[in-house]
């Protein structure tokens, strides 16, 4: 299977440009949504280098993103780069459940391995498997009561380009978490095991 950015490129154009006056585009730094302005008579989703990844990425944070927060530079998101401390890290976790959930589902559609991320390699990392569960849990959740709307708009397109199963169900997503014995040796548990531990 192959996976072209340019292909999401053109699908997002089709899907959303006419309704919301946005484009996702090819960055050369840092991803970044920039609302239109003085430079640009367009919305830009400015995805990293190229990245297949990082597009399914900032699309999802756009899905989630409401008029309001549309209409400011990266939705006014609070931002520390990698390094952050433990408090930081928490927060930067409970705004990233939601749009990894959705880019779990993208990812899914397209027929793609997907990874949650923490983004903190330098800093405090905290309970990953506790964040992979979150996730987990609320891809479950839209499953059950729905995506949000341009979410599912963006998934029917991906299905529909890739010619993958719909709809999306319960058993197309499954999460791992990991634990260490005496040894330091990680081992896998399954996260109704992971649950029961923790609570």
């Amino acid at each position: 299977m192959q996976h072209n950015y340019q292909d999401l490129i053109a699908l997002f154009e089709q899907v959303f440009f006419q309704q919301y006056n946005t484009k996702l585009v090819r960055g050369d730094d840092e991803p970044l949504y920039a609302p239109a302005d003085a430079n640009c008579a367009h919305h830009q989703i400015i995805f990293a280098h190229g990245y297949y990844e990082s597009a399914l990425h900032e699309i999802a944070h756009w899905c989630y993103a409401g008029a309001q927060r549309r209409l400011l530079e990266d939705f006014g998101y609070w931002y520390i780069p990698d390094g952050r401390n433990e408090k930081q890290q928490q927060k930067f976790e409970q705004v990233e459940v939601i749009p990894q959930a959705i880019e779990w589902a993208f990812n899914v559609a397209v027929q793609k391995q997907f990874n949650t991320s923490a983004d903190n390699l330098n800093g405090y990392l905290g309970d990953t498997n506790g964040f992979k569960v979150k996730v987990h849990q609320q891809v479950l959740a839209f499953i059950e009561t729905g995506f949000p709307p341009r979410a599912q708009q963006f998934i029917d397109a991906l299905i529909h380009f890739y010619q993958s199963s719909s709809p999306l169900t319960a058993e197309q997503f499954s999460v791992d978490v990991q634990r260490h014995n005496k040894a330091n040796k990680s081992f896998d548990l399954t996260e109704k095991e992971y649950l029961h531990e923790v609570f």
